[in-house]
């Protein structure tokens, strides 16, 4: 009886979950992925879809495709060339405000298209800031403006965004073409030279000057006081400070060089380094366990402390004992003690002393530790510490930096001339970066978004949903009578604004996987060619601007930033608006409609 009764009225019940599910995206009480597996699970038990067609879109390749991209991003992080192309953008800049935004600007669209732009904004938000703190600018005037340009970058390939990878999957189950790498390409450039004109010209006026006091580094990796030691004479000793390649780094700041006791804190990039000589640096986890792995350098304390082969790094918090607060760190004799050496100390918004040896501790330093497990754990049950954990950051493999650019640019030229599926390229790469140890697997794992991943494959059986009820076909033949009297302009305007719109309110990628079978009904229903039409909801779910839910980039600057939600409608409201048409009119002449 009651299956009877879901029989009859199948296309309405699923077009009933599928708004329950937009409402439940909305009010974000569950996190986005949990919602769609949610629906998903819904279409599953009522039998409106069936068990061997939901693990079917298993075999969907877009999902893996996008998993294969964030891998590949990872790679580029753990060989340091996203590191690379920062301290490039920063010394390029110089002393001027300008040209450092200009250049970070110009990189993000040079690179943006061809990794995927969520990881790549994790990685710009520390860089913006620190561009806001060296030119005291406002970091509210720099983040939204990252996160705007990575979409618009994002948009010129297919590879970009994983949007644009979802949306040809979906459209490919149905039948259409598949899109090459770049036959979005000449409407992505339009598109992002609409949106960075805007930018460029009005932002001033529309983005918020507001400053925050506790933005900082926190938003990425901290920054810990240290000391490095050179042990011999070498690459560090045979020309000035400045010319030294491996300390132009973005996460390495130099505040002076222990010569003999004597602290030297002028003209440090003229200086000829000597055996002997101690660097004071400000530097990021990563960038230290970098330079720990070269034999001519010792990280941290001056005093050698002898290592086991397979000491442990971990960050700690110190507790409030009278015994080691005020103290130098120098004096606690961690090494003798416990075999631990310091390597840094970091202090909330400060730099908490000279140099790392003559540091007074304070309750709540956090500190960077080396040594065996043995050493650290007596440490913690003697109450020197507190929150004792492994370190996040590791030491760049910089040598396999070639290995992972050539990875990626083998995907990309490979699937440009149509040698392989880019889905079949990309996990390829994949394997090529791990058996060539640009990256370890449990990295390789770690930097794949789960939760994109499963509401994608939810959203996925969400479709396929649809499409078996009937409730495609019951929205478009409700539709296509009130769209039947447009011209294809505003046509193309129409699904444009729709799917625009409910991106702002939903997350992109479950608003991709329902367009797009709509506006392939859409097209069919009226005898016109789907393709532009598939695009525009392509450019509709990834340029997404007036609010901080519609799309991940966003919501990262969002909760990184000293931001209100109204800002992203003050400026993102324009943008969309701007970005909209350019993309509309782009679309309309480069496919001749």
């Amino acid at each position: 009886m009651i299956e009877s009764i879901i029989a009859g009225y199948a296309p309405i019940i699923a077009l009933a979950i599928v708004l329950l599910t937009f409402a439940a995206f909305l009010f974000e009480r569950f996190p986005p992925e949990v919602t769609a597996s949610v629906g998903a699970a819904a279409f599953v038990v009522l039998g409106l879809v069936q068990p061997a067609e939901a693990l079917a879109v298993f075999s969907n390749p877009a999902p893996l495709t996008i998993a294969a991209m964030f891998v590949l991003t990872g790679a580029l992080v753990r060989t340091g060339v996203l590191e690379r192309v920062a301290g490039a953008i920063l010394d390029y800049s110089g002393d001027s405000p300008t040209v450092a935004i200009v250049t970070l600007m110009v990189g993000i669209v040079a690179i943006g298209g061809f990794i995927n732009n969520t990881p790549l904004v994790l990685i710009l938000i520390p860089i913006a800031i620190r561009i806001a703190n060296k030119f005291d600018i406002a970091s509210t005037r720099l983040l939204i403006p990252v996160s705007y340009v990575t979409i618009l970058a994002g948009t010129c390939t297919l590879i970009g965004t994983s949007t644009n990878l979802l949306v040809d999957g979906v459209a490919r189950e149905h039948g259409l073409e598949a899109f090459s790498i770049f036959e979005i390409t000449p409407v992505g450039i339009v598109t992002a030279i609409s949106g960075l004109l805007l930018l460029g010209l009005f932002g001033r006026f529309l983005l918020p000057d507001r400053r925050d006091e506790s933005a900082g580094l926190e938003n990425g990796e901290v920054e810990f006081l240290s000391e490095i030691t050179v042990l011999n004479e070498g690459t560090f000793t045979e020309e000035p400070i400045g010319e030294i390649g491996a300390l132009k780094l973005p996460g390495l700041r130099l505040l002076g060089v222990n010569r003999g006791g004597e602290v030297l804190r002028e003209n440090l990039e003229e200086m000829i380094l000597k055996k002997g000589d101690r660097l004071i640096v400000a530097s990021t986890t990563s960038e230290l366990l970098t330079l720990a792995e070269r034999k001519s350098l010792r990280v941290g304390l001056a005093r050698s402390v002898p290592m086991p082969s397979d000491p442990i790094v971990v960050e700690a918090v110190v507790a409030p004992q009278k015994a080691s607060i005020g103290r130098r760190i120098a004096d606690l004799a961690l090494g003798s003690r416990f075999g631990v050496r310091v390597l840094g100390v970091h202090r909330h918004q400060h730099i908490p002393g000279r140099n790392l040896e003559s540091t007074l501790l304070r309750p709540a330093d956090r500190l960077l530790l080396e040594g065996p497990a043995s050493g650290l754990d007596a440490m913690s049950q003697q109450g020197f510490l507190v929150s004792v954990t492994r370190t996040a950051g590791r030491a760049f493999r910089r040598a396999k930096a070639p290995i992972a650019l050539a990875a990626l640019a083998g995907v990309v030229i490979l699937a440009a001339l149509n040698v392989m599926d880019i889905a079949m390229l990309a996990m390829l790469a994949v394997v090529a970066i791990l058996v060539l140890r640009c990256i370890d697997s449990d990295e390789a794992w770690g930097a794949i978004d789960g939760g994109i991943l499963v509401l994608i494959f939810s959203m996925l059986i969400i479709g396929v949903g649809l499409q078996r009820t009937g409730a495609i076909d019951l929205i478009v033949s409700a539709i296509s009578p009130i769209l039947s009297g447009l011209s294809p302009l505003a046509l193309l305007i129409v699904v444009y604004l729709l799917t625009s719109t409910l991106t702002e309110l939903i997350t992109n990628n479950a608003v991709a996987v329902v367009m797009t079978p709509i506006v392939l009904g859409i097209a069919s229903q009226m005898g016109i060619d789907p393709r532009p039409l598939v695009v525009a909801v392509m450019f509709g779910a990834s340029a997404s601007f007036a609010t901080p839910i519609g799309y991940q980039t966003n919501t990262l600057v969002y909760g990184a930033g000293n931001y209100r939600f109204s800002d992203f409608l003050k400026v993102g409201i324009p943008m969309n608006i701007i970005v909209g048409i350019a993309t509309c009119f782009a679309i309309y002449f480069y496919y001749d409609m």
